[in-house]
C-alpha cells in the first residue's frame, strides 16, 4: 500500500454520492424554477428562454455525436428569437400585466410623467410579420453558412435539416409555454405554469413507483427497457388525481379542462420521453448533457414538454 495515497474510503467520503448530487442540484433547480415562475413575466421569460437555448444546444450536441454538423449558434439565436416573438404575441406584446409579480405592470398606454411622447409600440400583427420574414430568411442564411464551409462540413443540406429540426422539436414547443403562462385576457398567471410542471412531475412519479412495484409488460423495450404499461397506468392515474386536486389551487379552471390537461400529460409526456430516448440511442449518447449534475441535461428534464405543449395549446385554442 502506498502511504502517499489517501485511503480509498477517505477519497470516497470527499466525493458526493450520486443521490446527494441529485438532491442538491435538484433543489437548486426547483428553487430557480419556482422563483422565476412566480417572480413575474420578465423573470419567467428570461428563465425559459435560457432553458430552451440550453436544450437546443444539447440537441445539437447529440446531432454532432450522430455525425451531423448543425449550425449551433445560428440555431440557438433563432430559437431565442422564436421564444421572444411568441412571448410578445401571447403577452399582448409589451403590456406585461401580472396577477402575481415583483415587477410593476408595464403598460404602454399609460404616459410616464416627464417622459417624451412615444410612438405606438409594435402590434401583434407586426411581430407576426417580422417572425415570418425571419423564418423565410433562416433557411437561406443556413445555406449560405454551408456554402462558406463546403466541402469541410459534411452533407450541407443534412446539416441545414438538423439545424431546423432542433427549432421545430425544441424551440417552437417550448415557446408555446407562453400560451399557457398568459391567459385569454393576456394576463400572466404563474399558477398555470406551476400546475403543468406538477402534472408532468406527478405522471413521472406515478410511473416510477407503479413500474417499480408492478411493472411486467414492456412499453417500448427497444427504446426504453425500463418503461412498462403498468408504470404508464400508474403515472396516468396520479396525473388525473393531481388534475382533480388542483381545483383548490386554480378554481377558475373547470374540472373538465384540468382533467383533459392531465390526460394530455399522461399520454404525450411518456411519448416525449420515449422520443428523446430514441434520439439518444440513435446517436449512441447516454445523457443529453451534464448541465445538472446527477440529473443529466435540461433536455432530459424537459423532454415531456416537447410533445405535451403543442397538443395542450391546440386544445386550449379550440376551447377558446
Amino acid at each position: 500500500m502506498n502511504p502517499d495515497l489517501p485511503p480509498a474510503d477517505a477519497s470516497a467520503k470527499r466525493v458526493p454520492s450520486n443521490l446527494r448530487l441529485r438532491v442538491i442540484w435538484g433543489s437548486i433547480a426547483a428553487a430557480l424554477l419556482i422563483g422565476c415562475t412566480y417572480g413575474g413575466p420578465i423573470s419567467f421569460g428570461l428563465f425559459f428562454a435560457a432553458v430552451q437555448a440550453v436544450m437546443l444546444k444539447e440537441f445539437y450536441r447529440i446531432m454532432r455525436a450522430a455525425g451531423y454538423a448543425p449550425a449551433k449558434w445560428i440555431g440557438i439565436v433563432a430559437g431565442v428569437v422564436i421564444f421572444v416573438c411568441i412571448y410578445f404575441i401571447t403577452s399582448n406584446y409589451f403590456n406585461l400585466i401580472s396577477s402575481s409579480t415583483i415587477y410593476p405592470p408595464l403598460d404602454p398606454t399609460q404616459p410616464i410623467e416627464g417622459a417624451p411622447e412615444l410612438t405606438r409600440l409594435p402590434t401583434a400583427d407586426f411581430i407576426i410579420y417580422l417572425s415570418a420574414i425571419f423564418g423565410a430568411l433562416l433557411t437561406p442564411i443556413l445555406i449560405v453558412w454551408e456554402i462558406t464551409r463546403w466541402p469541410n462540413n459534411g452533407q450541407p443540406f443534412t446539416n441545414v435539416a438538423a439545424t431546423l429540426a432542433g427549432l421545430f422539436y425544441i424551440s417552437l414547443p417550448m415557446a408555446l409555454l407562453n400560451a399557457v403562462a398568459f391567459n385569454k385576457h393576456r394576463i400572466y398567471d404563474p399558477r398555470h405554469v406551476f400546475c403543468l410542471i406538477v402534472l408532468v412531475w406527478a405522471a413521472d412519479t406515478g410511473a416510477y413507483f407503479a413500474g417499480k412495484n408492478f411493472g411486467k409488460h414492456k412499453l417500448a423495450p427497444s427504446i426504453s427497457p425500463g418503461k412498462t404499461w403498468e408504470g404508464w397506468a400508474g403515472g396516468a392515474l396520479l396525473a388525473l388525481a393531481t388534475g382533480w386536486a388542483f381545483g383548490q389551487f386554480v378554481p377558475d379552471i373547470p374540472l373538465t379542462h384540468r382533467l383533459v390537461a392531465a390526460g394530455v400529460v399522461a399520454v404525450f409526456g411518456p411519448l416525449g420521453d420515449l422520443a428523446e430516448s430514441m434520439l439518444k440511442r440513435s446517436a449512441g449518447v447516454k445523457d443529453s448533457g451534464t448541465f445538472l449534475p446527477g440529473h443529466g441535461g435540461l433536455l432530459d428534464r424537459f423532454d415531456a414538454f416537447l410533445l405535451v405543449l403543442p397538443v395542450l395549446v391546440l386544445l386550449q385554442l379550440l376551447a377558446g
